[in-house]
């Protein structure tokens, strides 16, 4: 078994000329001639080995066969490392060099029942990029496609343009360094998904999905630096996830969940705080917060329309055509803020942020004070501090004033994220309850803040015009009952959560 280390980045099929011409990718001696690879993917009728993340394939290179094995492994910034098993190909599976026993007894289970799923086929021209002694990278450029037949004799295909930087000798890091250096000056965007992912998801016709936060994996045998590099690098799948989807669809709720990735990602940064270079924090508080704030109007309009606009039925309103006016004026601007985050969203500037990310992730010491801390007593002595700056919030929202009411529910979140990040450090049902709770606070307050923005949005859309503030009147009258109502008590329902029983 060989273990295989390599960081995936995708371009645009336009942009691989310029590739080639890059002086890094340029000065790299050519590995013999281009080669044309067509590869077949196998699988069981019922997907078995897609169930257990196998991919078995074999390769017609020239006059030669080849089977491989390789076994799905995490990725995070494009990043992986997996077994791989590569073999002569006869005509018949021979599973028997597969030293992995659970591996070994699946391929063994079904290898009669395997036939052909999907296949790639793509040009690769391989160069070796060696910066100093003892590193050593192959830089192998794929352009083709990724074919499924489908019963009626048809083709669905996708196209593959990638560069795949594989470690020979050396080191993780030297792989993101040199990624950064090229996407300096490309769009490159790293990728997770391998082509067997994809070309699953093609036979399977899935589209792109809502990647969420993933649940927190981390354990408490983890050093503290280790466990943020570990939930940092949860975050990131879920930014780079949706970041590629989103360049893809106008679907708004992929930036939405992009968005959601950076809030955590600063969170985390900042729960973290003292066991991390306080360089490294700074830099990327600011970084990160700039990222988010390119997107955040789209989500602000997005947000009063399912919440506040669509649930208003303004039948029998005197002046319907100020209601219909109002309207058409917030789906325009609802309208220009999704263009302007799409406009804003520039893959090879989230490619060049999330590589920086990786690179600096790695580069991260471990000090002698965070190899030795407890990370159990290090969770509850943040979460403190998070609860602690939940009471100052608290007692002074205590006139009600909504930028008061809105920095607690900011700070709730942030407990809320911190718990999440902990969470397998504690008992199970009692965090899960108290992340329930805080998540209803964290609504309540959250609707509250949505109506006073609110107000100021329809203010300035309605003028001086009579008929469009009658229509923004009514609108803020509809949720008014419902603000009162959360708005009296509110403090006595969040109190519970800041003075109350805590799971840590």
């Amino acid at each position: 078994m060989s273990q295989e280390i390599e960081l995936k980045l995708t371009l645009p099929p336009r942009a691989v000329a310029a590739l080639r011409r890059h002086p890094l990718v340029a000065a790299a001696p050519r590995l013999g001639p281009v080669q044309t690879l067509h590869n077949t993917y196998y699988d069981t009728p019922s997907l078995d080995l897609k169930a257990h993340k196998v991919a078995v394939r074999t390769r017609q290179l020239g006059r030669n066969r080849l089977q491989t094995v390789k076994c799905a492994a995490v990725s995070g910034g494009g990043l992986s490392q997996r077994p791989e098993w590569e073999q002569p190909y006869g005509g018949t599976f021979d599973f028997s060099q597969v030293d992995a026993p659970a591996t070994a007894r699946l391929l063994a289970r079904h290898a009669a029942a395997l036939e052909p799923v999907f296949t790639t086929r793509f040009r690769r021209e391989t160069r070796r990029h060696e910066p100093r002694t003892g590193v050593s990278i192959l830089l192998m450029i794929d352009t083709g496609s990724i074919e499924v037949a489908t019963p009626d004799g048809e083709k669905r295909t996708d196209l593959i343009s990638e560069l795949e930087l594989e470690l020979e000798h050396g080191a993780p890091a030297d792989l993101l360094e040199l990624a950064c250096e090229l996407a300096r000056d490309l769009p490159l965007m790293p990728a997770d998904a391998s082509k067997a992912e994809r070309g699953y998801r093609l036979f399977l016709q899935q589209p792109a999905t809502l990647a969420r936060a993933e649940p927190s994996t981390i354990s408490a045998d983890q050093d503290v630096v280790e466990a943020f590099r570990t939930l940092a690098l949860s975050c990131l799948r879920q930014w780079q996830a949706n970041a590629s989807a989103a360049a893809h669809s106008h679907d708004p709720d992929f930036i939405h969940q992009l968005r959601v990735s950076q809030r955590r990602l600063r969170s985390l940064l900042k729960a973290f705080a003292p066991a991390l270079p306080v360089e490294f924090v700074g830099e990327w508080n600011v970084r990160l917060r700039e990222n988010t704030n390119r997107f955040g109007d789209a989500r602000d309009l997005d947000v009063l329309h399912m919440e506040l606009i669509d649930p208003v039925q303004p039948e029998g309103l005197p002046d319907a055509e100020g209601m219909a006016r109002l309207l058409r004026l917030a789906a325009d601007a609802r309208t220009a803020a999704r263009r302007n985050a799409e406009r804003n969203l520039d893959p090879a500037a989230q490619g060049r942020l999330m590589l920086e990310f990786t690179a600096a992730l790695l580069r991260l010491p471990t000090g002698p004070l965070a190899a030795a801390a407890d990370l159990r007593t290090f969770a509850r002595l943040r979460l403190a501090r998070l609860r602690k700056r939940g009471r100052r919030q608290f007692d002074a929202a205590a006139g009600l004033v909504p930028v008061r009411l809105h920095a607690l529910r900011i700070s709730f979140k942030e407990l809320r994220y911190g718990i999440e990040f902990f969470a397998p450090l504690f008992p199970a049902k009692a965090t899960t309850r108290y992340i329930a709770a805080l998540t209803r606070a964290q609504d309540t307050l959250g609707f509250l803040q949505d109506v006073d923005i609110a107000h100021g949005r329809l203010a300035a859309w309605a003028g001086e015009n009579g008929g469009l503030r009658a229509a923004a009147a009514f609108i803020l009258g509809w949720h008014g009952p419902r603000y009162a109502r959360l708005r009296r008590r509110v403090l006595h329902d969040c109190e519970p959560l800041l003075w109350g029983k805590t799971p840590w």
